[in-house]
């Protein structure tokens, strides 16, 4: 059978439009596990670029995903049809006055860090990718990061919105004052902010209550808000996309300090996390390497703590030098009896040098042998925290069962730790052992409440998990929620709302069963994987290209 032909430029369209194979093999993949190899790739120059784009799709019945970095995890940065690179879309301006930062989708969280830290402010909420994500990419998910613990997700920090609707409309949604009608909005208000509100109660019970949650659409916020902003935030472009975003900012701590702790067993944890997170202050940050990993980031692991079941850096931040150094020395006082080691460190290049442990752990495993992957296939899940030991526990033990060696490390205050699955790409039997490993551990989260998706969304891979998690009635919500939006199916189909016949395990990009792509990109991709230089494929193609 032949391929069918690629899709056609709009007429209009002013950007880079590719259908070369090269091209289409750079934007297959993301830092996930999955490789799609779309139709073509759009770069738009401007949104009337974008605009034209969404027309064009929507008469050919074409797909369209946007992409920022391709940081992303799960997915939701992959599809058959058009990729949308949204790289042009890049201005950033602050207002010092009123801290308030107006970013483009395509600017990276560590160009505003550099711009808010010039006048005294910051972003709280910092993933680990912070070097080349994209502040579009962070708003698709939801992202969060080690400080959300204290600050929350990028959710409380966007005051507004310019998106582009699945219809071609350019509006603005702000949670202060009016936002701009769009028929979009008109649809989901007329036919499904009814039903969500006769829903109320059984969404208020459906959604976990942990810390943090992206999975599926934000109806709970939306119940409390009342403001399409909470919806589109954490929609990984399913409803429309972002071009911009409002954001408030918040002052850079005084004085910054933190505890280095071990403990011999995990079961530990279940008494030591809520004490940690009991002070005044509490921590800003607390953070988990779990033995499973510490074996593979001993080049920065104390020799000290290498033997322990977890480590853990708790950060705290106070008004001055004179209270931090008192509320360390008290925790470190109430505390010393409920691990095995506990050290205070509040010198700025030492709280770095510690912090580089714990970002350690995506370097190391990136650079295992070549057939020996590091896979994000159940690298998301969040619990309550009390339940964080019962989730560890339960984890490798699912882990054994398969045969499929994890490591696990990640946000422990919230109850919300990654966990990379490390396959050889040469078994025969990895798909089965893979989705057995995806099924145990969902029925393991959701059995002590939790959420698969804790900070980076559903993606493709956990698409399919939403109805087991929230059941019937409100998943029957979220596909109202994008008919209302996106009538026509064309933003990101298969994400969130998943398609029945897709074959996630089929997509994975290791494997004898992954789909080929030319050498030449498929060395690239994984150098930028061991290096984790991700950002615009389209910077590095035409070094590619014959």
């Amino acid at each position: 059978m032949s391929s069918p032909p690629p899709p056609s430029k709009p007429r209009s369209f002013s950007g880079l439009f590719e259908t070369g194979e090269i091209v289409r093999a750079a934007y297959s993949e993301g830092a996930g596990p999955l490789r799609i190899v779309p139709s073509a790739v759009a770069v738009p120059a401007n949104i009337a670029d974008l605009v034209s784009l969404i027309h064009h799709a929507r008469k050919e019945g074409l797909s369209l995903t946007p992409r920022g970095a391709g940081s992303a995890m799960p997915g939701g940065n992959i599809g058959p049809g058009i990729v949308v690179d949204l790289s042009k879309f890049d201005a950033a301006s602050i207002d010092p006055v009123t801290s308030i930062a107006r970013v483009g989708a395509a600017t990276t969280y560590k160009r505003l860090d550099a711009m808010a830290c010039a006048v005294g402010s910051r972003l709280p909420p910092d993933p680990s990718s912070a070097k080349f994500c994209t502040l579009g990419g962070m708003i698709a998910t939801n992202a969060a990061g080690p400080r959300s613990l204290k600050y929350g997700s990028i959710r409380n920090w966007v005051s507004a919105l310019q998106i582009v609707t699945a219809d071609g409309e350019v509006a603005t949604i702000s949670r202060e004052g009016s936002s701009d009608a769009t028929a979009a909005t008109a649809r989901f208000e007329q036919h499904v902010s009814p039903e969500i509100d006769r829903r109320a109660a059984t969404i208020s019970a459906s959604y976990p209550k942990t810390t943090k949650n992206s999975a599926g659409y934000a109806l709970d916020k939306f119940l409390i808000s009342r403001s399409p902003v909470d919806l589109i935030i954490g929609s990984e472009g399913t409803l429309a996309f972002v071009v911009s975003a409002q954001l408030r900012l918040s002052p850079i701590p005084t004085a910054v300090g933190a505890l280095l702790l071990t403990v011999a067993e995990l079961d530990a944890l279940s008494t030591l996390i809520p004490a940690l997170r009991s002070f005044d202050p509490p921590p800003s940050a607390l953070e988990l390497m779990d033995r499973s990993l510490l074996r593979y980031a001993t080049a920065r692991v104390p020799s000290n703590v290498s033997d322990a079941a977890a480590l853990l850096i708790a950060e705290y931040e106070a008004e001055n030098a004179t209270q931090l150094e008192e509320l360390l020395t008290e925790i470190q006082r109430k505390c010393a009896h409920e691990c095995t080691s506990i050290e205070a460190v509040a010198d700025e290049s030492e709280l770095d040098e510690l912090w580089a442990v714990r970002h350690a752990a995506s370097s190391a495993l990136a650079n295992l042998p070549e057939t020996k992957r590091s896979l994000q296939i159940i690298e998301d899940g969040c619990v309550p925290v009390e339940k964080l030991a019962d989730y560890l526990n339960g984890i490798h033990r699912a882990a054994e069962q398969v045969g499929i060696e994890v490591v696990a490390f990640g946000h422990a205050g919230d109850g919300h730790v990654h966990v990379n699955a490390l396959a050889d790409t040469t078994d025969p039997d990895l798909t089965r052992r893979l989705s057995s490993l995806l099924d145990a551990v969902t029925d393991l989260v959701l059995s002590l409440d939790g959420s698969p998706s804790g900070e980076h969304g559903d993606g493709r891979m956990r698409a399919g998990l939403l109805q087991r998690m929230y059941g019937p009635e409100v998943f029957d919500l979220f596909t109202r929620v994008k008919s209302a939006f996106d009538p026509d199916n064309i933003l990101n189909p298969g994400v969130i709302v998943p398609i029945d016949a897709e074959p996630i395990f089929e997509n994975l990009k290791v494997g004898a069963h992954a789909t080929p792509i030319p050498e030449v990109v498929a060395s690239r991709l994984r150098r930028i994987e061991r290096e984790a230089g991700w950002g615009p494929a389209i910077e590095f193609v035409q070094d590619l290209s014959p």
